[in-house]
């Protein structure tokens, strides 16, 4: 059973590497349709799979085919929206992919008892197939062939050696390792506030709903804000609030001061994340102009395999001990603020609004 979710998880890495480059292609209506339809049948097949055998192969098309929706929703964006305009479109699409990471464990957790896991599965395809609705009426094609051919394969390649530059790289290490500290948190969550702090399943689900609110919040604050005062300084403020957060917890932590203290910086360094998200995506999504399905693919790619990393670290220590969690949260975010401080300013909030593309609002 656990290596379904292995499975999936590995399918979805590997599955924007494959769709990102496609969209450039052939642009991103068709293989987003393909990707959710195929999401779908493979959510169902895994829902009433008769064998752990089929169970595992279903999840692992199932991941591959819903790395589609990630990928490609993160290129339509960019193919619409930059500069703080982008960064606002991403923080709104943070608000969810964000705060989905820490309600689905809660929602689960309430749902499992009297639906089942294959109820749970069940659940999955029907917001795939809400999904696949929302493609089909109202996602336009932002690539069309005519931009695919003007572009010429010659320029594809150019886009993706910058993804090998300081500005893209340094842009996408900080989101990943940014999303890292959020990771190890919800990954030490449960030994956290029930073992350490002798909380309850109800108290557990409200300090859970407590965090996702502050983070959706926060990512609303910056969606208002990334016109006034620009997108690297958006970032710059997330990522230091998240960096003196995990300090402050990592101090108490070996203070052994009394463990409901740390619901305090924990909810500081996860609600920052807010400020950091939809910017530094904008920003790495920006430096790649003629690849971004390739460049949301090593994006998420990169996204999938840290969290992968981190969720078996912060473990090490056993149920009685927060100091696995605090190391792995303050390396995560040293290395996100390090990567965020490689990365060039290339404009500023101004240049950055008058030279994006034309914006339609509705469409994004």
């Amino acid at each position: 059973m656990q290596l379904s979710l292995t499975a999936f998880l590995v399918g979805a890495g590997v599955g924007q590497l494959i769709f990102g480059p496609v969209s450039d292609r052939l642009g991103r209506r068709g293989p987003l349709i393909a990707g959710a339809t195929l999401f779908v049948l493979s959510s169902a097949a895994a829902a009433a799979a008769p064998s752990i055998a089929l169970l595992v192969v279903a999840r692992l098309i199932q991941g591959l085919s819903g790395a589609a929706g990630m990928v490609i929703g993160r290129t339509v964006i960019a193919d619409l929206a930059r500069g703080p305009q982008g960064a606002r479109a991403f923080s709104a699409l943070m608000i969810v992919g964000g705060a989905a990471p820490v309600v689905a464990p809660v929602a689960g957790s309430l749902l499992v008892e009297p639906l089942g896991w294959r109820g749970l599965l069940w659940i999955v395809a029907g917001l795939g197939i809400v999904s696949l609705i929302a493609v089909l009426v109202v996602v336009p094609e932002t690539h069309p062939r005519s931009v695919r051919v003007a572009a010429g394969q010659s320029s594809v390649r150019a886009g993706l050696r910058e993804l090998a530059t300081r500005q893209y790289m340094g842009a996408a290490v900080a989101f990943t390792f940014a999303f890292a500290t959020m990771m190890a948190y919800i990954s030490a969550s449960p030994f956290l506030y029930q073992g350490l702090m002798g909380l309850g399943t109800v108290a557990y689900g409200i300090l859970f709903g407590v965090n996702a609110l502050v983070l959706m919040m926060v990512s609303g604050v910056a969606m208002s804000l990334t016109g006034r005062f620009g997108v690297r300084r958006l970032a710059r403020l997330g990522l230091t609030l998240n960096l003196a957060a995990i300090l402050v917890l990592a101090a108490m932590v070996v203070a052994h001061v009394s463990a409901l203290w740390l619901i305090a910086p924990i909810v500081v360094a996860v609600g920052s994340l807010g400020f950091v998200f939809g910017t530094v995506t904008a920003m790495a999504m920006d430096a790649v102009p003629d690849a971004g399905g390739a460049a949301s693919a090593f994006l998420g790619f990169l996204q999938f395999a840290l969290a992968g990393l981190v969720a078996p670290l912060v473990g090490l220590g056993g149920e009685s001990n927060a100091v696995p969690l605090a190391i792995t949260m303050l390396v995560a975010s040293i290395v996100a603020s390090a990567a965020f401080s490689l990365t060039a300013e290339t404009a500023t909030p101004a240049a950055d609004a008058s030279s994006a593309p034309p914006v339609d609002a509705a469409r994004v």
